[in-house]
């Protein structure tokens, strides 16, 4: 086993944005991406996904440092001031580096 890092990138939002958002990751150089549906409480109240438009969903894509960052700032830039959303960056290891 030879794990090596990469960063997995957390976006939780509001699920209208989904299709916006894998079109995003994909051009700024994700390989792919991971979409759940999330609930929860934040500052814009409970999220608790019984009616389609207040529901969140989960983006995890898993990158490079820098396909990270290029994402976290177009998505900061874009979508912060109208969209409920959260980003975070971890730091992870992966056993097929070359998918990413």
């Amino acid at each position: 086993m030879n794990p090596s890092t990469r960063k997995l990138l957390t976006i939780v939002t509001e699920s209208t944005l989904e299709r916006v958002l894998a079109a995003d990751i994909e051009r700024l150089g994700g390989h792919g991406y991971t979409i759940t549906d999330a609930r929860g409480k934040g500052s814009r109240g409970p999220r608790n996904a019984s009616w389609s438009e207040s529901s969140n969903i989960r983006i995890e894509v898993v990158c490079d440092d820098a396909t990270a960052q290029a994402i976290t700032a177009h998505l900061q830039a874009r979508y912060y001031a109208d969209y409920g959303m959260i980003l975070f960056i971890s730091e992870v290891e992966v056993l097929r580096p070359e998918k990413f």
